[in-house]
């Protein structure tokens, strides 16, 4: 059978990314050495001397060989040696070596250690203004109390921002993507940050405005940034309500999404926490500088099942009842404070559950005395509340995309000021217009 050997080529893979390359070979193999690595969890696979391995790729047959040339007693010369059909050779070998790249990076950045940078104060004596840790926050996507329904169309969202590349750069467009978290504190908003770098794999750099000079100094920080990191900057409302806070609001818009953007490298997510929206300007959070909002609400009795299963393993108890009622009743509280309760009483559940009932029913109590109180000395909001709005019930995820009602309005509203003939139906009825 004919073959063509590229020996020269394999050698030059073999210095930058031979990983790739023998991962693909020995986990596909009838027989490899197994061996343990540095880190207690590590298993590496090691093929015999001269073992050959067969592999497919567009429906053609290859075979690599762990060729070992002994050039003296004490010295060896490793080589992985390829063969292809010649009828195949070019028609695939290209394509081949360059999945063999594609993969070995991936490969190589999933088994990286990911970091933690955090920017330090304005210093021109050092080179950078990042420090950095090892990132190795427990929460994953998988134990975050969350709606199992957006929890996967969070997972689906982020696995098409990955396989995104081409079609952002035919768009011309940056390949990034941006989450705004919103909700009260204690909801999960850090923890939701921490599970989506870590399903990405990504580095994370937080940025502390407090420690920023000026805008200048913020598109300096995003610059010495790399590809595939999360960039995060948490409480920005209460940043941009202060008055003295160094960063102006343009300073911000541009960090967004200004041109400093699409000259810091490829495949980012940027993500920003608030408390509440209510307060901000709305050109932060339109489409390109917010793409996806999700609201972090408050704890509910789904929420709670969850959280009850995760901290002190219980799908079920007779005291659920009790505690649905409660919740029902309107009486809430943080993701966080039930949990620290759980944790608390974690070697008793029954003692757990009936705390937390106790803490439910003290919340209630105070709530319902504070909405008589705002009855009281206060008018009727202009705006409504998340709670009003259907918020509070539950986790909401929204693209940053207008609704078709809302062009429909626009249209009726542009056609009452512009048409000097006369109106007709659409355009005086709001009903047909909502619709």
């Amino acid at each position: 059978m004919p073959t063509a050997q590229t020996s020269h080529w394999i050698n030059l893979l073999a210095l930058v990314g031979p990983y790739a390359t023998k991962h693909i070979l020995e986990e596909d193999s009838d027989f490899t050495n197994l061996f343990s690595g540095k880190k207690s969890n590590d298993i590496i696979l090691c093929l015999d001397d001269n073992q050959t391995v067969h592999d497919t790729f567009l429906g053609a047959r290859v075979s690599w060989t762990n060729e070992v040339e002994k050039n003296s007693e004490s010295s060896c010369r490793r080589t992985f040696s390829l063969k292809i059909k010649k009828k195949d050779k070019r028609r695939i070998l290209r394509t081949y070596l360059q999945h063999i790249h594609t993969v070995s990076d991936d490969i190589e950045h999933l088994r990286r250690e990911a970091k933690l940078y955090m920017n330090t104060q304005s210093d021109h004596r050092n080179n950078g203004r990042w420090r950095s840790v090892p990132f190795t926050h427990p929460s994953t996507l998988d134990t975050i109390a969350m709606d199992s329904d957006l929890k996967s169309k969070v997972k689906y969202d982020l696995e098409s921002f990955l396989k995104s590349k081409q079609y952002y750069h035919r768009l011309g467009r940056v390949w990034k993507r941006s989450y705004l978290l919103y909700g009260p504190s204690g909801t999960g908003k850090s923890s939701f940050i921490a599970a989506m770098a870590k399903f990405l794999c990504y580095d994370v750099y937080d940025i502390d405005l407090s420690k920023v000079s000026d805008d200048s100094d913020l598109k300096m920080l995003l610059l010495q940034t790399t590809n595939k990191s999360m960039i995060v900057i948490e409480d920005l409302d209460r940043l941009m309500t202060e008055k003295s806070t160094p960063v102006s609001l343009s300073g911000v818009l541009n960090f967004m999404d200004g041109i400093v953007n699409s000259c810091c490298g490829d495949e980012k997510v940027m993500v920003f926490t608030m408390n509440s929206k209510e307060q901000i300007d709305p050109a932060l959070l339109r489409p390109g500088r917010i793409d996806v909002h999700i609201y972090f609400p408050l704890c509910n009795f789904n929420s709670f099942k969850t959280l009850a299963n995760s901290y002190l393993g219980l799908k079920d108890h007779k005291l659920f009842p009790q505690v649905e009622e409660i919740f029902q009743t309107g009486a809430t509280l943080s993701p966080a404070e039930i949990g620290e309760i759980m944790i608390v009483n974690r070697s008793s559940p029954s003692r757990a559950l009936k705390t937390v009932i106790t803490a439910l029913q003290t919340n209630s109590d105070a709530r319902g005395a504070g909405k008589m109180g705002r009855r009281l000395s206060e008018s009727a909001s202009s705006r409504p509340s998340a709670e009003d709005s259907g918020e509070s019930v539950g986790l909401v995820w929204k693209d940053s995309v207008p609704a078709v009602k809302d062009f429909r309005k626009l249209y009726g509203l542009l056609r009452l000021k512009g048409s000097k003939k006369k109106s007709g139906p659409f355009d005086h009825d709001p009903e047909h217009m909502e619709r």
